[in-house]
């Protein structure tokens, strides 16, 4: 298994963006807070490897996005839970998204469905805060934000319901938890 920092250092091969590296490191820490939460917490290192490799291919390969990122992965030996774990967030109920991509199935998994777009959502809420932060973020902020579909309107809404949905939570369990989840983040500005 890799290091944090060896799978740091790939996700820099592939990506140079700032964006890009930093929502790596912010999904990477809310998936440990969520490994703790929910009782994983021996398996929290793994969970925060997943976050930070989701999106390994998405800088340099968008059109293969989920694809790409399998056969980097594999063409360096490494584990196929990590690189099922990955692909599985860029999976679409209808299909047409890559091809088959694994759905969801591990709780894991679906926690990566669910807050990858929404920790972008929450982050684009802290922006127009007068603090800039989430560590003052109420729900009722998110929840009013993500009902304006022009607002981060590249973060898209319909997986983070159907993650919810597969988490069996309502949509304000699964905002709320995140938010503690980037409060506890060191890479949450």
């Amino acid at each position: 298994m890799l290091t944090y920092d060896e799978a740091y250092a790939l996700l820099q091969e592939y990506n140079e963006g700032d964006f890009h590296l930093h929502h790596g490191k912010v999904v990477g820490d809310v998936m440990r807070w969520f490994a703790g939460e929910l009782g994983y917490g021996d398996e929290a290192d793994f969970w925060q490897l997943v976050g930070l490799l989701h999106d390994l291919d998405f800088e340099k390969y968008p059109d293969e996005h989920c694809v790409k990122s399998q056969e980097i992965m594999r063409g360096r030996g490494l584990d196929e839970r990590l690189i099922r774990a990955t692909a599985s967030h860029g999976w679409a109920e209808d299909g047409e998204r890559h091809g088959a991509l694994p759905k969801p199935e591990h709780e894991m998994e679906k926690v990566l469905y669910a807050t990858d777009e929404l920790t972008g959502l929450i982050g684009a809420v802290a922006l127009m805060r007068p603090s800039k932060s989430v560590d003052d973020m109420e729900v009722k902020s998110v929840k009013k934000k993500f009902k304006d579909k022009r607002f981060a309107a590249g973060c898209d809404r319909e997986i983070i319901l159907r993650g919810a949905e597969m988490l069996g939570w309502e949509l304000d369990t699964l905002i709320e938890r995140t938010i503690l989840a980037m409060r506890a983040s060191p890479n949450v500005d």
